[in-house]
């Protein structure tokens, strides 16, 4: 099982503070049945530092044992809008091989979480021109965004394009009436989820992946 999302790098944003806490979410991973790891660290402010994050990401690989890491970004669109697409996109999406196996790279996206739906012409048009240049776009955390809540035919739309959605696992630790654990649900019910990552912060976030897999893994698409 890839992770394809997490914040295991050490001190570069909100995720391990030290390289004792990655290598404590490294142990959890293992645990929780996981096999690779993409490391995600913010692109998105105040986190975002280029460099840093690769110096974190080489420290981490040197400590790792020979656990296979791959380096990647969780880009948020307006940061990427800010930066420039076409100039930064070749330096932000996951190294290695494409989600969809088809040779492409994958770029994770993050959408701001109070967008209105009028925002998401906005982002379907970044999301063309990910394609464009030649991006698989997976789409990070759909359940979270409270427009795609209130109608979930934005997230069709996604999926139409070719974008990838991918569920956070903490969606199992809301409650009966938690909003983003009831899309989350809804959107896997849908056959429109095709992939659970862990998205976590610290070693615990480990657990809810487990529980997520073991619980819904079964209804993730290819």
């Amino acid at each position: 099982m890839r992770d394809m999302h997490c914040h295991i790098l050490p001190g570069v944003d909100d995720g391990a503070q030290n390289l004792s806490e990655s290598l404590a979410m490294l142990a959890a991973a293992r645990d929780a049945g996981v096999t690779g790891i993409v490391c995600t660290p913010h692109c998105r402010d105040p986190y975002f530092d280029f460099d840093a994050m690769w110096d974190a990401y080489n420290l981490l690989v040197e400590h790792a044992g020979g656990f296979p890491l791959t380096m990647g970004f969780e880009v948020n669109w307006s940061k990427l809008v800010w930066l420039g697409m076409k100039e930064w996109a070749p330096y932000l999406g996951i190294q290695g091989p494409s989600l969809v196996g088809n040779g492409q790279a994958a770029l994770l996206l993050e959408f701001d979480v109070d967008a209105p739906p009028s925002q998401f012409a906005d982002y379907r048009r970044t999301v063309f021109e990910l394609q464009g240049i030649g991006y698989d776009v997976v789409i990070a955390h759909p359940e979270r965004y409270l427009a795609l809540q209130k109608d979930l035919e934005l997230a069709e739309m996604f999926v139409r394009m070719g974008c990838k959605l991918q569920l956070s696992a903490n969606f199992v630790a809301g409650g009966f009436f938690d909003r983003a654990k009831k899309c989350a649900r809804a959107l896997l019910n849908a056959g429109l989820v095709s992939c659970i990552a862990s998205d976590a912060h610290c070693a615990a976030h480990y657990g809810l992946l487990a529980r997520a897999m073991n619980d819904y893994g079964h209804q993730l698409q290819s």
